[in-house]
């Protein structure tokens, strides 16, 4: 693009705004802003954890999670997590493509790699936990109503959660087991499940 071309910007707080080149160079250039042609759209306060996995499919967790419409996506490190390391940097540069390829105007917080029973301790008071558990496949488990508020997605790791994690989620006031169907599902799958689930019951689908 040069001179005078037009394009969209966003800042993830001002909505989307069409603007037209005004400078280049080989190390940057200006925009002249010149009219907004969306609003903000932010969306519900919901979080995503998850224990990554092969690189590909971690990517593509982080690209489903911002286009279905997570505020912030939070990878953790269970007891039978593969991964021991993520880059976040890399993680953040694909919800930011995610968010412009759908035409998004926010893009979430990818934070860093933390311990599960970290998060955990340090749960915020008031926030629901949809805890999506592989033992309850084929089982009538699904989110209950009344529940409005801000929350959070826990997806598994691709060996399942330990003894140990199960005791700790249960022992959580507001961590809510669910089944995402008769099938055990791939991590990846689940998180887009799990998502699509919750936005159709508290989300900003209907």
């Amino acid at each position: 693009m040069g001179r005078g071309d037009s394009l969209r910007v966003f800042d993830g707080q001002n909505g989307e705004w069409r603007a037209d080149i005004a400078e280049t160079g080989k190390r940057g250039g200006s925009l002249q802003v010149i009219e907004q042609t969306r609003p903000q759209r932010n969306p519900p306060d919901l979080w995503l954890l998850f224990a990554p996995i092969k690189k590909a499919r971690t990517d593509f967790i982080v690209e489903k999670a911002t286009e279905l419409g997570a505020a912030r996506i939070l990878p953790v490190q269970t007891e039978f997590t593969n991964a021991d390391r993520v880059r976040q940097d890399r993680l953040q540069f694909h919800a930011i493509e995610a968010a412009e390829q759908c035409g998004g105007t926010y893009v979430p917080e990818v934070a860093e790699l933390a311990r599960l029973e970290q998060v955990l301790h340090h749960w915020p008071e008031g926030r629901h936990l949809m805890f999506c558990d592989e033992s309850l496949a084929g089982r009538s488990s699904a989110l209950t109503g009344g529940l409005a508020g801000p929350w959070g997605i826990l997806i598994g790791p691709e060996g399942g959660f330990s003894d140990a994690e199960r005791a700790r989620l249960a022992a959580l006031d507001l961590a809510h087991a669910v089944s995402l169907g008769p099938r055990i599902l791939r991590a990846d799958t689940a998180a887009a499940a799990a998502m699509t689930m919750w936005q159709q019951a508290y989300g900003d689908w209907s």
